[in-house]
């Protein structure tokens, strides 16, 4: 079975090497862009099983604009997208998945800090592994 391919769109450097080293480890292939742009690129060059997208990079809603592009883009429209957000932390707005899931493009969110085991879980729970 090949190997899936695994998309970290966000700014924080330690971060993205973390989740790669988690990644890698648990048998996924691991790409990443520190910026929406590049990732976006990146998404449409590189055609990954699915994303990790940080929510505030560049501005204060940067992954949204992202998704947003994503789900536009005829050949990458159904890549799952797992969203990264210290919103609520830096906010204190939640995300319901349900209720706003008209306005926001993703299939889960996690909350940063990440706990690994949780990312690999919302990860093979997406894929359907």
């Amino acid at each position: 079975m090949p190997r899936k391919k695994i998309l970290i769109i966000d700014d924080d450097i330690d971060l993205v090497e973390a989740l790669r080293i988690t990644l890698e480890k648990t048998g996924y292939d691991v790409i990443d862009a520190q910026d929406g742009e590049k990732g976006f690129e990146k998404a449409k060059m590189e055609n990954p099983d699915m994303i990790l997208l940080d929510v505030m990079m560049g501005t204060q809603d940067e992954g949204f604009h992202v998704a947003y592009n994503i789900r536009n883009e005829p050949e990458i429209t159904d890549t799952p997208i797992i969203m990264l957000t210290a919103v609520g932390q830096e906010t204190g707005f939640g995300f319901d998945k349900e209720k706003d899931a008209d306005f926001l493009p993703v299939n889960e969110f996690i909350e940063k800090p990440v706990d690994p085991d949780v990312l690999i879980d919302k990860i093979r729970y997406v894929l359907g592994q």
